[in-house]
Order: C-alpha cells, then sequence, then structure tokens
C-alpha cells in the first residue's frame, strides 16, 4: 500500500520541481504529469519521485489537514 500526502510545486525546472510538504522539500520528476504544472499547484508524488497527479487546492488543503491530525496524534 502507498500513501501519497500532496506537495506544493515551489519551483519548475525543465521537467522537474522543487516541492513542499510540511516544510520538507524535494526534487520530483513532472513528466508523468497528463496536463502541464505550474508554480503553485499541488501534486500526488509516487514512489521514485514521480508527480502522478494534480490536485484542486481545496482537495489538497483538506488532506493536509487530515494529514497533519492523524500524524500528530499517538
Amino acid at each position: 500500500m502507498c500513501m501519497a500526502i500532496p506537495s506544493q510545486i515551489r519551483s519548475i525546472d525543465g521537467v522537474n520541481a522543487t516541492v513542499e510538504c510540511f516544510g520538507v522539500s524535494r526534487v520530483v520528476n513532472l513528466m508523468l504529469l497528463p496536463e502541464p504544472a505550474a508554480v503553485g499547484d499541488y501534486v500526488i508524488v509516487q514512489a521514485g519521485g514521480f508527480a502522478m497527479e494534480k490536485l484542486e487546492p481545496a482537495d489538497a488543503l483538506e488532506a493536509l489537514d487530515y494529514f497533519a491530525r492523524v500524524l500528530v496524534e499517538p
């Protein structure tokens, strides 16, 4: 089972982007996205560092709120 947490694109350099999630930044590959991405978009990143899907901001923020509550509780 894979758990993917939404990440927000902070910068784009060609086919790679720097994304941020809960204060952690990493570089991901955008080549598998079915549509163009822009700075500020939210994406789901799968194993191997590939962004697989763009999310609507409201959906991403709802998921991030849920994960923030779940990951903090014992």
